[in-house]
């Protein structure tokens, strides 16, 4: 069953959300020590049952990996994108027993739909806020104009509508996400669905000959009923994690790969506070693309460690090999959580089938030119700090909490500023700036200063406790530009700021 059929059928109350046996008709296990098996197809890595509070079941698991569903594009005239997004309750059947959970989503999508442009595209959007609350759609990491950003001054009511318009500038290729940005509701309305994916596409692109796979992670926190748990003290503590790690809303999918296979995988992490390291133990991985957009040549690594807000773009090749792990593995990485235990072993978020053989195609040595940028014209610090004593205000940059009628700084248009952001912490706190990419120059690792390995342009970077990170970027459009941690129970709580930036 496709993603697309589900939500439909969904809707009308008459669907379960995964159906594993698509994926056993198209790709069958093969069971070790068969025919299948001595010819080198390997089993994929068990999948271990999540815990689960109540009586609810685990949910079912093993499906083909589902593609995000486009968001068709109204437009006639080439350069122009023109579409409606609407955020709206929607009902879900999870188990495929009659029990409906309650969610919010775009376009009755869970997650909602792809949204693929070109740069150098008009986008028009129309958004439809048909939920209970005020929201916004961000669009997150894109150089837009202030007034279109989605930031919490602009918020649609209930029961509103507005435009959205912007064009994408040349550069712009990347791998983005739109969510809601509303102050005080962002987390809410983020766990209980709103989030999609967005890539912007260069006709330039020296990887545009590799097969694409699209791994959207998202948290869901279920109740002992079944329906998505509301926060609590713990969860506005620590920032909110789930029972359940999903992709592209299936738990625990299959994704195929053929042995010697390159593809090409772009990663969202859209879920509220968790990070993942994450690994594929038995195949050949290389960083291409972060935040951005493409790195200037590809980097081999063993793990990624993907914050919340952050995404990246992964070359994979099948390498599989007997007696080790095939699947997508999360590692154990402690952020400093107090009230809720740490994860202590791998998890598998995926399998991966080996699905034929197929010959190795090649791979850029280069991918495009990143020049560093120069000497900043302005330097700031900015202090990520707890207040444990003060429960309305936990957590604070530069020692205080956001207020929307407080402008926290001005800048210039066109000038590079380098920030110093201090993680005066016990737990980690993912850094992201509206408005514009910035590139890492270094990072303090046991105290002492160590430059970045490679440039990349980012829009999130994580500041782990007791760390420092030095970025450079420059904004380019003025206007009113919030920063502020990605745990989106942090953000609401204030841990944002936000600075006027003004055209010379």
């Amino acid at each position: 069953m496709q993603r697309r059929d589900f939500l439909q059928l969904a809707a009308a109350g008459s669907a379960a959300w995964l159906a594993p046996k698509a994926l056993a008709d198209e790709f069958p296990m093969v069971v070790a020590g068969s025919d299948h098996a001595a010819m080198g197809h390997q089993m994929p890595t068990p999948l271990a049952a999540a815990p689960v509070g109540g009586p609810l079941p685990p949910l079912p698991s093993g499906e083909h990996l589902p593609a995000l569903p486009l968001l068709a594009n109204q437009a006639q005239e080439a350069g122009r994108f023109v579409a409606a997004l609407e955020a709206a309750p929607l009902q879900a059947a999870l188990w495929g027993d009659g029990r409906q959970t309650a969610f919010w989503a775009y376009n009755a999508s869970l997650p909602g739909p792809l949204i693929e442009l070109w740069e150098g595209d008009q986008l028009e959007i129309s958004f439809s806020n048909r939920l209970s609350q005020p929201s916004t759609i961000h669009w997150h990491g894109l150089p837009v104009p202030a007034e279109q950003d989605g930031n919490p001054h602009d918020p649609v009511p209930p029961g509103a509508q507005r435009q959205y318009r912007f064009t994408l500038p040349a550069g712009s290729a990347g791998t983005y996400w739109y969510h809601p940005h509303p102050h005080g509701h962002t987390a809410e309305q983020a766990f209980r669905g709103l989030a999609g994916a967005l890539i912007v596409r260069s006709r330039n692109d020296p990887l545009r000959h590799l097969p694409e796979q699209h791994l959207l992670f998202s948290d869901l926190k279920l109740d002992a009923d079944g329906q998505v748990a509301a926060n609590n003290m713990a969860d506005l503590h620590d920032g909110r994690e789930g029972q359940y790690v999903l992709i592209n809303g299936a738990w625990q999918p299959m994704i195929p790969l053929a042995q010697g296979e390159r593809q090409r995988w772009r990663l969202w992490n859209a879920t509220s506070s968790r990070i993942l390291k994450l690994a594929l133990p038995a195949h050949e991985v290389q960083l291409v693309g972060t935040d951005g957009g493409l790195l200037a040549a590809p980097q081999t690594i063993d793990s990624l460690l993907l914050s919340p807000g952050e995404r990246a773009e992964l070359v994979v090749t099948g390498r599989f090999r007997d007696g080790v792990p095939a699947g997508l593995i999360s590692q154990p990485y402690r952020r400093g959580k107090m009230m809720h235990a740490e994860q202590q072993q791998d998890e598998v978020l995926a399998g991966v089938m080996q699905h034929g053989m197929r010959p190795t195609q090649a791979l850029p040595a280069t991918l495009r030119p990143i020049a560093p940028l120069g000497a900043p014209g302005y330097r700031r610090r900015i202090e990520f700090s707890e207040n444990m004593a003060d429960m309305s205000a936990m957590f604070l940059i530069n020692g205080r909490r956001y207020d929307m009628n407080r402008i926290d700084g001005s800048g210039k248009v066109g000038r590079i500023e380098e920030w110093e952001l201090v993680g005066n912490a016990h737990m980690d706190h993912p850094f992201h700036l509206h408005g514009t990419q910035f590139q890492v120059l270094a990072r303090t690792v046991d105290g002492l200063w160590e430059d970045e390995p490679y440039l990349a342009w980012r829009d999130v970077v994580n500041v782990a406790a007791g760390q420092s990170v030095r970025i450079r970027f420059v904004q380019q459009l003025p206007g009113l530009r919030m920063f502020h941690c990605h745990i989106l129970e942090h953000e609401d709580q204030g841990m944002m700021a936000q600075i006027d930036f003004l055209a010379e």
